[in-house]
């Protein structure tokens, strides 16, 4: 089978398309065919090496959507639709960079939906993040919410989540660059806000966030929360912990600071999650869409200052 395989660290270029043997099945271990994948900041930071437990070589992947080709469990069958998630796919075992992945059973999420196949590839990792942290934020109608990195994969998401349900929420993004004003008024968010040295350039007030900056600019989001909630959700400022946070200092009297770490799955909630993506027709649609081929172009894609949304990858299988 095709695979993306990397055996070093470094950029966009060491992911190296390899022919490698279709995995063999193990007791507790199904065999997936792979349609799709989503590309996440999680990987590239794998990818630089910044994962310590993560040993090269290794083909990435912490997601897919596909269908069972081969299965030691009862539990499913040849040819049914499912997702997968996180555990350590693509970190201590081989993941979704491929045209089939060998993963845990209880790692294989079965799903009936009417979805094209591109778009269920758009939702794994992405949506369930999304909605996990919609569903810590406890949103009410007449709250004013605030997007650290609205245009990253998962601040699209959670907008689309919000905004299909209630269209006049309102909802603010921050980003490094205005240059994507425009595309992000359009795709929903009622205000765009620059994110400038880790400083966010408003004096507004709000009720709720969604940080996916995550350490590097949390303590400023509490400068812009007043009796309301912070989900920690992401980690795209690059750093892994808050030095100097002081709890009693830098969360405001009345205000919460929760998080969300999407490596918990729950199966029950992925279903509500396809459940409320179908009943209130959220638009999943992708933003870029890729060949295994073109890993390294969704790689650079996703890193570069131009990247927005969803970036997916497809296989022709």
């Amino acid at each position: 089978m095709k695979a993306v395989k990397v055996f070093e660290a470094g950029g966009p270029e060491v992911l190296k398309i390899t022919e490698v043997p279709i995995p063999k099945v193990k007791p507790g271990w199904s065999l997936v065919k792979i349609k799709g994948f989503g590309i996440n900041h999680s990987e590239i930071f794998t990818r630089d090496g910044l994962s310590p437990s993560v040993k090269f070589p290794r083909i990435l992947g912490i997601e897919c959507v596909g269908t069972i080709e081969e299965s030691t469990s009862d539990k499913f069958s040849k040819g049914e639709k499912i997702i997968s998630i996180m555990g350590e796919m693509g970190r201590a075992f081989d993941g979704s960079y491929a045209e089939y992945v060998l993963l845990p059973n209880e790692q294989i999420y079965p799903v009936k939906t009417e979805l094209s196949w591109e778009d269920l590839a758009a939702i794994p990792e992405t949506y369930y993040t999304a909605f996990e942290s919609l569903k810590a934020l406890q949103i009410k109608d007449d709250d004013t919410i605030l997007v650290r990195s609205g245009a990253s994969g998962v601040g699209v998401a959670f907008l689309r989540l919000i905004k299909a349900k209630n269209k006049s929420q309102r909802v603010v993004a921050s980003v490094r660059s205005l240059s994507k004003r425009d595309k992000l008024i359009e795709l929903g968010y009622d205000d765009v806000v620059e994110d400038k040295d880790s400083v966010l350039q408003t004096t507004e007030i709000f009720d709720k966030s969604l940080e996916l900056v995550g350490p590097t600019t949390l303590k400023d989001t509490f400068e812009h929360i007043k009796n309301g909630i912070v989900c920690d959700t992401g980690l795209l400022g690059g750093k892994w912990d808050l030095e100097g946070f002081e709890p009693v200092g830098d969360i405001p009297n009345g205000s919460y600071l929760t998080a969300i770490h999407s490596g918990d799955v729950d199966y029950n909630r992925i279903l509500e999650m396809i459940d409320y993506i179908e009943d209130n027709s959220v638009e999943v649609k992708p933003a870029k869409i890729y060949s295994l081929d073109e890993i390294a172009d969704a790689h650079r894609y996703l890193e570069s200052s131009n990247g927005f949304g969803k970036v997916i990858v497809m296989n022709k299988n």
